[in-house]
């Protein structure tokens, strides 16, 4: 019976065949029924009609780069080799990535009873020797002079003389002494949480500025200082005089500048390369 909706049932109709094709359910595929590739009424597709690796668990791009897939964790990321890893260490210079000098492990014992125990540190520094060029210049004067004045009184025969010249000459000797060891006891100390500077033989001074105090940080350098490589480094805080603002002759004043500025906006950046160093130091040990 027609549909009362439609036009009249004609059994003469040419079209009422593919109609009815058209309008037939389709019937529901059982468990084990495959899905007709190659069975059945339906369409045939061959096994290499270009879907690529047949295989679930690898593959390629078009690179070349090998690929792996994991059926349970889902898509892995390419697997990169140390060869392209190469080109990733150098800039389009060519130049390698800037690295810091090495840190320091442990302080020294004239600096290790000025930190306390959460405190963590990067380093200590000496002045430059420059720093003694004065003390060295007078002794080195004194000596030529004092030594040939001397000479000369020990050939006029005035022995008192003499004798005050070498007495000079041991004191000035002395002086020039200590200063050296003043320089030596000097220390210029960098931590996680502050600067500080140590110095004096008998009567020791030390002066710290917290890092999160610090508003203002620069290093000058003159043509000497260039040369020689050192400079003069100048703190400020919050427009306030303290004790520790200008710290003359530090050795390596770039390199310096840039360990105490990562030290201030970059800590993280601090723990994480000293856990990788201590990682392959380890690593080296078991090696």
């Amino acid at each position: 019976m027609g549909n009362p909706s439609g036009p009249p049932f004609d059994p003469d109709d040419p079209d009422r065949e593919r109609r009815e094709q058209d309008t037939e359910p389709i019937p529901r595929l059982g468990p084990d029924d495959g899905p007709g590739y190659g069975t059945g009424p339906g369409p045939s597709f061959s096994d290499d009609a270009g879907y690529g690796d047949p295989s679930p668990y690898g593959g390629s791009d078009r690179s070349g780069r090998a690929w792996i897939r994991d059926p349970e964790a889902g898509y892995q990321p390419p697997q990169i080799s140390e060869d392209e890893l190469a080109g990733l260490r150098a800039d389009a210079a060519g130049a390698a990535p800037r690295r810091v000098l090495p840190l320091e492990d442990e302080p020294s014992s004239l600096v290790a009873r000025y930190l306390f125990p959460t405190e963590r540190y990067r380093g200590e520094w000496k002045r430059h020797w420059v720093h003694l060029t004065t003390p060295l210049l007078v002794g080195v004067a004194a000596t030529f002079v004092l030594g040939y004045l001397s000479g000369f009184l020990a050939g006029q025969d005035v022995g008192a003389l003499t004798t005050i010249a070498v007495l000079l000459w041991f004191a000035v000797m002395g002086w020039v002494a200590w200063k050296v060891a003043d320089w030596w006891y000097d220390r210029f100390i960098l931590t996680n949480k502050r600067v500080m500077v140590v110095n004096g033989i008998i009567t020791r001074k030390v002066a710290m500025m917290p890092l999160t105090r610090v508003t203002d940080m620069k290093y000058e350098q003159s043509p000497t200082g260039r040369a020689l490589n050192y400079g003069t480094f100048v703190l400020e805080s919050a427009g306030q005089e303290q004790a520790l603002r200008e710290i003359k002759n530090l050795p390596n004043p770039n390199e310096l500048y840039l360990r105490v500025v990562e030290e201030m906006y970059e800590p993280q950046a601090v723990e994480a390369r000293l856990g990788k160093e201590a990682d392959e130091a380890k690593a080296d040990d078991g090696a």
